[in-house]
């Protein structure tokens, strides 16, 4: 690893972690720009979550090195944790305690004298849209207000690097848009952001460079845009108007298009992923080329759509399987949130 300090926030080399006979961090290579916001996709289970644990210090590595804007987690974890800040997948603020109550609480103990713990809660407050709701409970906050005031916490003393470990799983459209304005904000008074998240819409808006993890290794790691384009050149999604024809658009798309083509729970709907070549005609010409064969053959096409590789399309060709679902995380999953004991333990 390099020795260029601030350069870089994060630079891991074959970082690994076990539980028992479970190896959930299998070899990870990272290199973080400071001042980014770089992004960690990937299912539940991947090695995300005990990915950011153990350059947070809160879980000791098993193996490889991690370094932190230049220190190294296991020999200067202390220097470490003066830098870092971390927002886990639930929220950590007391329920029992209004929102302005945990701020001032929180920045209390971070040193900062009554007044001044006052004055910054109120400051976070009124940026995060919560002065309204700072003498209510917690406990009868929405789920983007709580995550509001979580991260709140997390930036009370701003840090040089914030994890936000899958912010907005859970959380509707318009609170996950909030919380990416509150991201792109902290970015701006320049603190880096590892992000953990299994949307790639979310990695897609925030992260210059994305890495994408499964079953404890970086299978691929690039910008967006790069990730996509490796899918892909894009999809075509076709809704017939009878789905009696599906198996006959089926064979036309994938003769016509030269690839595998998905049957969608819809029984009228199709979805084609357009391969990249390198002939003159683009996604759109030869999506136009298919539809017009499915149209000879007496195929009645509804409604198509060209796009973009959606996440199960870049997750399906990257692994050989669908993205899945959010799950409640159990007692023996590497990646559910640990006790303070249990986190004790593990640094010791």
């Amino acid at each position: 690893m390099s020795e260029r300090g601030d350069e870089w926030a994060i630079e891991t080399s074959g970082l690994v972690k076990t539980f028992g006979a479970q190896r959930a961090v299998n070899g990870v290579d990272l290199a973080v720009p400071a001042g980014t916001v770089y992004g960690v996709l990937g299912p539940n289970g991947a090695g995300k979550t005990t990915t950011v644990r153990m350059l947070a210090t809160l879980l000791r590595p098993d193996g490889g090195e991690a370094r932190v804007f230049g220190h190294d987690v296991v020999a200067e974890a202390e220097l470490v944790r003066s830098r870092v800040s971390l927002t886990g997948q639930y929220a950590s603020v007391d329920e029992d305690l209004t929102g302005a109550e945990n701020l001032i609480l929180l920045a209390r103990l971070l040193g900062h004298r009554k007044p001044a713990a006052r004055q910054r809660a109120e400051q976070l407050l009124a940026a995060f849209g919560l002065t309204a709701a700072a003498d209510k409970q917690v406990k009868n906050y929405s789920g983007g207000m709580r995550r509001r005031v979580d991260i709140a916490a997390s930036i009370l003393n701003t840090p040089d690097l914030l994890f936000l470990d899958e912010p907005t799983t859970g959380l509707d459209p318009r609170s996950r848009n909030q919380v990416w304005d509150i991201v792109r904000a902290v970015v701006a008074q320049g603190t880096t952001v590892l992000l953990t998240t299994q949307y790639l819409d979310e990695a897609d808006q925030l992260a210059g460079r994305i890495a994408v993890i499964d079953a404890g290794r970086v299978i691929a790691e690039g910008t967006p845009g790069e990730l996509k384009s490796s899918v892909g050149a894009g999809s075509v999604r076709v809704r017939l108007r009878a789905a009696d024809q599906r198996e006959a658009a089926r064979r036309v798309l994938a003769a016509r298009l030269g690839t595998e083509v998905q049957l969608d729970a819809d029984p009228l709907s199709l979805t084609a992923r357009l391969p990249a070549d390198d002939t003159a005609r683009g996604p759109a010409e030869r999506a136009a080329a298919a539809l017009g064969e499915l149209a000879a053959g007496g195929v009645t096409v509804d409604d198509f759509a060209l796009g973009q590789p959606s996440l199960d399309e870049v997750f399906l060709a990257l692994t050989g399987r669908p993205a899945e679902p959010a799950r409640p995380t159990g007692p023996t999953d590497p990646d559910r949130p640990r006790s303070d004991n249990e986190q004790k333990e593990a640094v010791a």
